[in-house]
């Protein structure tokens, strides 16, 4: 039978499945018998850690239980999951900043080809820009990528998901089909890695991260992979696209994270309104 550790391995980036193992572990030796825990079980364990920590942190472990009552039926030995309802609306994440956005036009400088030193490493780079500007990836999701995700033939992408988004397939432009075509007839690595570095090694997080910084330079505004994808979808969004449909877009599990974004777009009408009413 398939471990723990083996079954979070397929769908969660490494750093998440330490995280994941740590806060499972915990929980199943401060509590007794949790492969047989229902719904009450888990909030009291739940009602216990949100009076020691950060929301940020408590919404982390939730996801872990999450996971790990997944393992459980998945393996069979339960045919439920009792922390799949959970949802605790009460606690806030960080409020979307309407400042820190860009526009259609501000992300489609991101897309410019650039000189770069290697040609490899410019079609790489343009390759990472167009997933955060077409595809609004996060970073977990671009460095699991692999060569045997993506179809040229079918013109979209495999996009496995993270702790905070669901797996996916994504469509790709068509300008994205030549370039990674391309791509791939330089790239002289045979694994099956998509996107590598210089040294012809998986490309990290700290690799992404560095490259949008060199982008810093033509904009005010603090560019990070984050505010990139906020910006489109927030975008999307508010050319009116069906609620649901960016849900699934974006990855998001619920559809409540979906609407945070709504509601940005909402509050910048309200503002403009107030601002150039004729009666203020």
């Amino acid at each position: 039978m398939i471990t723990l550790e083996e079954y979070l391995i397929e769908n969660l980036r490494k750093s998440t499945v330490e995280n994941y193992l740590y806060e499972i572990a915990k929980y199943k030796l401060l509590n007794k018998n949790t492969e047989n825990y229902n719904y009450q079980n888990v909030m009291e364990y739940v009602e216990i850690i949100r009076k020691n920590y950060e929301p940020a942190s408590i919404i982390r472990i939730l996801s872990a239980l999450k996971k790990y009552y997944d393992y459980l039926v998945n393996t069979g030995i339960r045919k439920d999951n009792p922390a799949r309802a959970i949802q605790l609306r009460d606690i806030k994440k960080k409020p979307i900043q309407l400042q820190d956005l860009f526009t259609d036009n501000e992300l489609q400088k991101l897309l410019e080809p650039r000189k770069e030193r290697y040609q490899l490493l410019a079609k790489r780079n343009q390759i990472i820009m167009g997933l955060l500007v077409h595809q609004a990836l996060k970073i977990g999701e671009i460095i699991q990528i692999k060569t045997t995700d993506v179809f040229l033939e079918k013109a979209h992408i495999n996009i496995t998901g993270t702790a905070q988004t669901n797996n996916r397939i994504l469509p790709l432009k068509a300008e994205q089909i030549l370039l990674f075509y391309n791509y791939l007839e330089y790239k002289k690595d045979t694994s099956n890695v998509f996107l590598i570095n210089k040294l012809n090694s998986p490309i990290t997080q700290s690799d992404i991260n560095y490259l949008v910084s060199t982008y810093q330079n033509q904009f005010t505004k603090k560019l990070t992979t984050i505010t990139i994808r906020q910006s489109v979808i927030t975008n999307l969004l508010t050319k009116g696209n069906d609620l649901r449909m960016v849900q699934e877009f974006a990855g998001h599990k619920y559809l409540d994270t979906t609407e945070k974004y709504k509601q940005t777009g909402i509050k910048a009408l309200q503002n403009a309104i107030e601002k150039h009413h004729p009666i203020q």
